[in-house]
């Protein structure tokens, strides 16, 4: 399935779900930011993650705080950030902050380095 057609399905909740594990997170980041502005990237993949989780009955699952990390990350490195962008993630955020209940609901800074 094109990028296209993955986002399309994940947007209208047809996607089956074997097809959004984490490298499917990263996939629609990409996609939405060779599409749009970052900003609107990250409104967009925020949007369409939490739907999708909501619709799957896992709206818990969300994380606010990861998911726009990441598609910050992804923005400022490109391509190569797909490698280890949890590991990327890991040089701005401690994991008691991402553990924190505030940052699956809530965009929240990094307490180890600013996010580019």
């Amino acid at each position: 399935m094109d990028d296209i057609e993955f986002v399309s399905s994940l947007e209208a909740c047809t996607l089956p779900p074997e097809h959004f594990n984490h490298a499917g997170h990263l996939r629609l980041a990409c996609h939405y930011l060779a599409q749009h502005s970052l900003e609107e990237a990250i409104v967009r993949t925020c949007a369409a993650i939490r739907s999708y989780a909501a619709h799957l009955g896992a709206a818990e699952k969300y994380h606010a705080t990861i998911t726009v990390a990441l598609v910050r990350l992804l923005h400022a490195h490109g391509p190569a950030a797909l490698a280890d962008a949890h590991g990327l993630l890991a040089l701005h955020y401690s994991p008691a902050l991402l553990a924190a209940p505030a940052s699956r609901t809530a965009f929240m800074p990094p307490d180890l380095a600013p996010l580019p």
